[in-house]
């Protein structure tokens, strides 16, 4: 989703410039400083009850957290759930510099938990035994959360990347289903001479589909060592993608409008946006924003890079993590652990959550659940087969936050100029590096 800078910016520089600090907001939570938190020391905790504030957005923690106050009745968890994106880290960010009102529980998106961490201002979740849940986990979600032994949060659900494509229009026009980002220029040029009013996809910028499209591609334009910071959009893999998706830029093959729009929505419920490359989460969008297309939308495999290349990648996914300033640490995490890691997975993919689990994602029942919105077809098989094909070695920047924020400043005007793509995005690199050193870090290119 497009993100504005706003208040935003203003929590994430104070957190950059704290990230230098010899001591940070949250104090130090180095696991090599870090009580370790036995089972029985959490039991102890439940036993005892209190109070957990979390403060999170994704719609099916509010079952979990019934469900979970069911389980242990001297349990109460406060969750604060009417905030999200911008307004949800301005609050955070806030709470933590001031040092009061911050909460046991924070969601927190993965391309922003690097910002949080570096400043210590989260727990490290492996003195309570997180690190041990590794193998619970598809490898892009747990290499989100974990640096080296340290883990700041638990995985709560995953956006593996999946080609949606209109079916109905597919076949009206003969085009078949690209397997490669080859075929896929050469479906978008069949269907826009068939109909000049008809797109392959709707792309006027995007910093998450584009570092998506790097990840999947092979790139790795961040480097991330503590406050050494390395950015480079030069690598084979951004020129696979830059000559690409150039070329739908040059022949206006993409249709120029923003995801998440009137326009957009439109697009996609009436044909003239044919495909949507995105995370796992999509179905439950479809559903509900494009009622008037069910049964026209299937889901395939994102198209390969190289022919018979089986990697993808990741759009899109949260953590819960505890705050270093939070209280009740054992209930909290007794908390996370049910929600992420416990029965409260199955409630919440019960109720329409992408899992990051592989239990859940290998299960018969997960991968044999049909979308009516897909004419029955059988998507998770897709989904789960793309979180397993995700390379795990993909970073964020510890300021990705502003770097998105200025995405449509600098790569947004490949979209609407004669720009050329890989300069807009060494523009962006050359922004996101002047920030970087403003703040503190040690960047270099």
């Amino acid at each position: 989703m497009r993100r504005k800078t706003g208040r935003i910016l203003r929590g994430l520089a104070l957190l950059s410039t704290l990230a230098l600090g010899a001591t940070a907001c949250g104090g130090s939570d180095d696991s090599s400083e870090q009580k370790q938190v036995s089972a029985g020391d959490i039991q102890a905790a439940l036993q005892k009850g209190g109070t957990v504030s979390v403060w999170a957005w994704e719609p099916t923690l509010k079952t979990v957290a019934a469900d979970f106050e069911k389980k242990y009745p001297k349990v109460k968890i406060n969750l604060v759930s009417e905030r999200s994106g911008d307004k949800h880290y301005t609050a955070l960010s806030n709470a933590i510099s001031a040092g009061k009102g911050v909460p046991d529980v924070a969601q927190v998106e993965y391309f922003a938990l690097g910002q949080y961490s570096l400043t210590k201002g989260l727990t490290d979740l492996s003195a309570y035994g997180a690190d041990k849940l590794a193998s619970k986990y598809t490898p892009g979600p747990w290499n989100a959360v974990s640096d080296g032994k340290a883990v700041y949060g638990l995985p709560m659900d995953s956006g593996p990347m999946a080609l949606f494509y209109n079916k109905k229009v597919f076949d009206k026009y003969k085009i078949s289903v690209p397997t490669t980002w080859d075929e896929y220029v050469e479906a978008a040029r069949k269907l826009h001479k068939a109909d000049p009013k008809a797109y392959i996809a709707a792309d006027a910028g995007d910093a998450g589909l584009t570092t998506s499209l790097l990840w999947q591609a092979g790139s790795r334009p961040y480097k991330v060592d503590g406050t050494k910071v390395k950015i480079d959009f030069a690598d084979a893999g951004a020129k696979k993608y830059t000559e690409t998706w150039q070329k739908l830029i040059d022949e206006k093959l993409v249709a120029p409008i923003y995801g998440w729009t009137d326009d957009w929505y439109k697009g996609l419920g009436d044909g003239t946006i044919a495909t949507l490359p995105s995370g796992a989460w999509m179905p439950a969008n479809f559903a509900t924003g494009v009622k008037n297309a069910s049964g026209d939308w299937r889901a395939a495999p994102m198209p390969a890079w190289t022919k018979g290349d089986k990697a993808s990648t990741e759009n899109g996914g949260s953590s819960l993590a505890l705050p270093a300033l939070g209280k009740n640490k054992e209930l909290a995490y007794a908390f996370v652990e049910y929600a992420n890691a416990g029965d409260g997975v199955q409630t919440r993919v019960k109720q329409g959550a992408f899992p990051a689990t592989t239990a859940e994602l290998k299960s018969t029942e997960f991968q044999n659940t049909k979308f009516d919105y897909f004419g029955g077809q059988q998507a998770n098989k897709i989904f789960a087969e793309s979180a397993a094909n995700v390379a795990s070695d993909w970073s964020y920047l510890p300021f990705q936050q502003y770097a998105n924020s200025i995405f449509n400043d600098t790569v947004g005007k490949a979209y609407v100029s004669g720009t050329k793509l890989a300069d807009a995005l060494k523009s962006w690199q050359n922004a996101s590096i002047k920030y970087g050193q403003e703040q503190g870090f040690t960047v270099e290119k």
